[in-house]
């Protein structure tokens, strides 16, 4: 700068920024503090990071840029920090409820930092990440026409990814965020329910713990809660990895990986040892996935809800697929309402934003009996029937030993359902029923009984000869026949993307 052009009180202009900057970083120190150095400690004693040191956690080293810092005024930051960073090299936005302030409940202030920020991730197409532990609106600060955080992620729903962390204990309001998001994951150390002890206690009478009330031995069992670790590090770290399958939005397709020696085709021949020929034998279906997919470090969703369907995430020649895949281990792989549920979800989630479904289907059908239908397994198979056919994105069946009914159509063995292949293996049986239910349904004889079964056994190349399969594959040539039918659909993406138009309500 010239002599000419210099202010000739530059000195007094310096000395009161000086002031003025300094006022900032106190506001800002006040800020940082949170609930102060006693209740952080005792915060972090119970084995807990605290909010700020989430959000650190969660991100990439030195991305985060805060907003809202001095909203709350002496009350930091209004009880939740918020602000954008990355993730594995991609921006998100992020807000972490912070209990050591007001015991992270949400002001007048924290509701506008919590709608801007899932406003901000809509409005920029990035993912939104909230890390929960607060005990809802605060006494006296809800009321008016301000908007509720609620509606801006609402319409964040099926356009960018969203994932919640119950991390604590998680009351009211707050709490509704983790079952509106995609992907919900809980800390040993969290619960989540529609009002604490306190208040269940004078409304109800009944005496109840947090980990009684919401904690996850509930919270699973419900369905509320999608995935437990033992704490906040391990919640945060699944997040980035849960994240790593997506695509920032759904105007993006997912991004594969570099390709190395794990995406290349292969033979699969482990699959003659782990898939027995008997069809009333049990076996392991994650350990074909083990096999199958690129590694065997795929991310399974929702692991202790509905366990006769799998559902998982995991990449096959480098891109990342959503999987579905009935599990022997339990009920024979019969599709109870969790499990179909569960799935239903699932479909929906990978379908709007893209990610190829692939099917792996072993059920002898829809669970039977009056529980089940109590349990409503009909509505939840329609459920999942009606996410599964709706699904745009590239589907891939293959029918390991057996699909039945309708359980054999909500796993997408059903013609003119769009697939991009379907695959059985050799020796595979479908069909209304089992010819063992069959016989006793019909009341065979010896002879008529044998027929069926006969019948049954040779279900697969029968279908085959009418295109019931394109293709009846060797167990050795799954991996390679389900790579390349991906590659194949992969080039529909001959055009950007566009998020999922859905018109069809679910049952």
């Amino acid at each position: 700068m010239t002599e000419s052009r210099r202010d000739p009180d530059a000195a007094a202009n310096s000395a009161a920024w000086a002031e003025t900057l300094a006022d900032l970083h106190r506001r800002r120190e006040r800020s940082h503090s949170m609930g102060g150095a006693d209740r952080l400690a005792a915060h972090r004693a119970s084995g807990k990071l605290d909010a700020r040191a989430r959000i650190q956690r969660l991100l990439d080293p030195d991305t985060f840029r805060e907003l809202g810092t001095l909203v709350g005024g002496e009350v930091a930051a209004d009880g939740i920090v918020v602000g954008s960073g990355e993730v594995n090299g991609a921006p998100i936005m992020v807000g972490a409820e912070d209990f050591t302030t007001v015991a992270g409940t949400i002001g007048s202030g924290s509701n506008s930092k919590r709608y801007r920020i899932a406003e901000l991730a809509l409005r920029n197409k990035i993912p939104l990440v909230m890390l929960l532990e607060g005990a809802g609106f605060r006494p006296g600060k809800h009321g008016g026409r301000s908007p509720t955080d609620l509606l801006a992620q609402a319409r964040c729903s099926g356009l960018v990814p969203t994932v919640s962390a119950v991390l604590g204990p998680s009351a009211g309001h707050g709490a509704l965020v983790a079952p509106v998001c995609d992907f919900r994951i809980m800390s040993r150390h969290g619960a989540i329910f529609t009002a604490g002890p306190p208040v269940v206690k004078e409304s109800t009478g009944e005496d109840i713990s947090k980990e009684e009330l919401g904690g996850p031995d509930v919270a699973v069992p419900s369905g509320v809660i999608h995935n437990v670790v033992d704490d906040d590090a391990a919640a945060l770290d699944d997040i980035r990895r849960y994240l790593s399958y997506f695509p920032s939005s759904a105007w993006s397709y997912p991004s594969a990986r570099s390709t190395n020696a794990a995406a290349a085709p292969r033979s699969t021949p482990e699959l003659l040892d782990i898939v027995p020929r008997d069809n009333r034998r049990v076996y392991d279906m994650r350990a074909v996935l083990d096999v199958v997919f690129d590694d065997p470090d795929w991310f399974e969703v929702q692991p202790g809800f509905g366990r006769g369907i799998v559902c998982a995430l995991a990449h096959l020649g480098g891109h990342p697929v959503a999987v579905v895949a009935n599990q022997p281990q339990v009920m024979a792989g019969s599709i109870d309402s969790d499990a179909a549920d569960k799935a239903a979800h699932f479909i929906m989630v990978a379908d709007a934003f893209h990610l190829p479904i692939i099917f792996l289907a072993d059920n002898p059908g829809m669970l039977p009996g009056s529980r089940s239908e109590r349990d409503g397994v009909l509505l939840s198979g329609a459920r999942m029937f009606t996410a599964q056919t709706t699904a745009t994105t590239l589907k891939l069946h293959l029918t390991l030993r057996k699909a039945y009914g309708f359980g054999s159509m909500v796993m997408s063995l059903l013609g003119f359902d769009d697939q991009v292949a379907t695959f059985g293996y050799p020796g595979a049986t479908m069909g209304a029923m089992s010819a063992g239910a069959l016989s006793r349904a019909a009341k065979a004889d010896t002879e008529l009984s044998e027929k069926l079964h006969d019948a049954e056994l040779q279900a697969s190349f029968n279908s085959a000869k009418n295109l019931g399969f394109d293709e009846l594959i060797d167990p050795r040539e799954t991996r390679t026949a389900l790579l390349s039918a991906l590659q194949r659909g992969l080039y529909t993406r001959q055009a950007p993307a566009q998020p999922v138009l859905r018109t069809a309500i679910l049952p």
